[in-house]
């Protein structure tokens, strides 16, 4: 198991220091080698590179994308549900004072 570590420290010393020209199987290969199941490794590369094509970002950048989304999304219903209620405060106000 310590052989198994320094390999991996060495292999990923080696690939993070530009020796090796494209990294694209640095995350499967690291999903292979603490899970051992290669069919996963295999699915998470195919599945970054599907996304990658189809959006042109890679998968932290698409999620933080949509969260962002998310957030401003949910402080425009904010926003909206704030204005309504205070418009209905103002009518009731308005009414009584009649």
């Amino acid at each position: 198991m310590k052989i198994l570590k320094i390999f991996f420290g060495v292999l990923s010393f080696v690939i993070l220091t530009g020796c090796i020209q494209t990294t694209s199987l640095l995350g499967p290969s690291v999903t292979a080698a603490t899970t051992g199941n290669v069919f996963q490794a295999g699915f998470q590369y195919g599945a970054n590179t599907v996304l990658k094509n189809e959006t042109g970002k890679d998968v932290v950048t698409h999620i933080k994308d949509k969260i962002e989304e998310n957030n401003k999304e949910k402080k425009l219903h904010a926003q909206l549900k704030k204005l309504i209620e205070n418009r209905i405060e103002t009518t009731r106000q308005k009414l009584l004072s009649n």
